[in-house]
């Protein structure tokens, strides 16, 4: 009889061992969905202000000294987006490449790449405003999609170079800041795309307005690459949420350190006389466009956190319908955005220009109020979506969404 509990608790333990690894795989990869799902749950709050209180123009970086308070809390927690996305876009490309071979791993690249920058002219151009415009806006999917060909044609080198070219972009890519082009320069266009913030002249009255000059965020890209196999299932969940824990805390040191000597990496905070609050708010304002190392330092530190914070949490409500964003991040994306122009457009219809040529509530409060009363309606068609796009594996065009 001992022996045949033995071997019963020996022909378990393989079993066991493999539920134990089922279970933190979930947890690792359920992380990823859930930190990509919270911040594009943060970006409404953003876009509803581009949506109702676009007659406030919001600089960057934002000015301390007239901001709204609770409108720079709103953007200040919104830069967590950007980052975060486009370093997840990395760390998910390495775990694609670890199950693909480096050939397919570039051509899903590029083919991703290509399909993102396509949709950002085409369509999402015409989204961000409540008028039309013959304007291309090369924002965050275009930059991404940017950063994606880079990366593909980057892959091969080995994971310590990548980590290292992005680490030199992130670092030092503020020393380039003294470099401005005017239109007229040969080489205006493709530095407005890298580094400059700018208006690129094109042909038939169209104009693009490079947003997110790319060159920093690709080296954010490089360094999501980079830490990739922190997520293999060979790594211990400890062990990953560890280095996780002291990266996001180190990034966060080097801000603070960098940032009081106030030499370096963005423009310099001040002191406002009577408010320590705008103080504060001048210590956190940093340039996002592009973004400058402290802005990266800042982000990315937090947003590396919540992802140890997150694979921690594991189960429960809050995870699992903050997976269900993550798990379909474009086509929450575009519908979002597609109801926020419905709304606009239905408030100008009936209400018309209430701020200058534009559609505006004089009340930011109201924000917090469409905020809280979009969420359940924005999250019950992503949840469809999100279950049509697991159950459907066999059609390929859904993993685009």
């Amino acid at each position: 009889m001992g022996d045949g509990i033995t071997g019963a608790k020996a022909a378990s333990a393989p079993t066991l061992s493999k539920a134990i690894s089922r279970v933190a795989s979930g947890a690792r990869l359920q992380s990823i969905d859930a930190l990509r799902g919270f911040v594009m749950v943060v970006m409404l709050l953003d876009h509803l202000r581009e949506t109702w209180f676009l007659h406030i123009s919001v600089l960057d970086p934002i000015d301390a000294h007239t901001a709204l308070p609770a409108l720079y809390l709103a953007r200040l927690a919104a830069s967590l987006c950007a980052p975060v996305f486009v370093f997840l876009t990395g760390l998910s490309a390495f775990l694609y490449a670890s199950k693909h071979s480096l050939a397919e791993t570039r051509i899903f690249l590029i083919k991703r790449g290509l399909f993102l920058m396509a949709l950002e002219v085409f369509l999402l151009s015409e989204l961000y405003w409540g008028i039309a415009s013959p304007t291309l806006w090369l924002q965050v999917i275009w930059c991404i999609g940017v950063c994606m060909i880079v990366l593909a044609a980057m892959i091969s080198l080995p994971r310590r170079v990548l980590l290292a070219i992005g680490l030199v972009i992130i670092c030092g890519h503020n020393l380039l800041d003294p470099i401005h082009l005017e239109s007229g320069h040969p080489l205006f266009a493709l530095w407005a795309m890298l580094h400059q913030r700018d208006v690129i002249a094109l042909p038939f009255g169209l104009v693009a307005k490079t947003t997110y000059p790319v060159l920093p965020w690709i080296g954010v890209i490089l360094t999501g690459y980079a830490i990739g196999p922190w997520f293999l299932s060979s790594v211990e969940a400890a062990k990953r949420q560890r280095r996780l824990m002291i990266t996001g805390c180190g990034l966060l040191v080097a801000f603070v350190v960098i940032r009081l000597l106030n030499v370096y990496g963005d423009a310099p905070w001040f002191v406002v006389e009577g408010s320590p609050l705008r103080t504060a708010m001048s210590f956190f304002a940093l340039t996002k466009y592009p973004p400058s190392l402290l802005f990266l330092l800042l982000t990315l530190g937090v947003g590396i956190l919540l992802l140890a914070v997150f694979e921690r949490m594991r189960e429960g409500w809050l995870m699992s319908a903050l997976a269900v964003f993550g798990g379909a991040p474009m086509f929450f994306y575009i519908f979002h955005l597609v109801v926020l122009r419905l709304l606009y457009h239905s408030a100008v219809a009936i209400y018309g220009h209430t701020q200058g040529n534009v559609f505006g509530i004089s009340n930011y409060l109201w924000i917090f109020v469409w905020y809280a009363a979009l969420i359940v309606p924005l999250y019950l068609p992503t949840a469809h979506f999100s279950r049509f796009k697991a159950r459907r594996r066999d059609i390929r065009w859904l993993k685009y969404l």
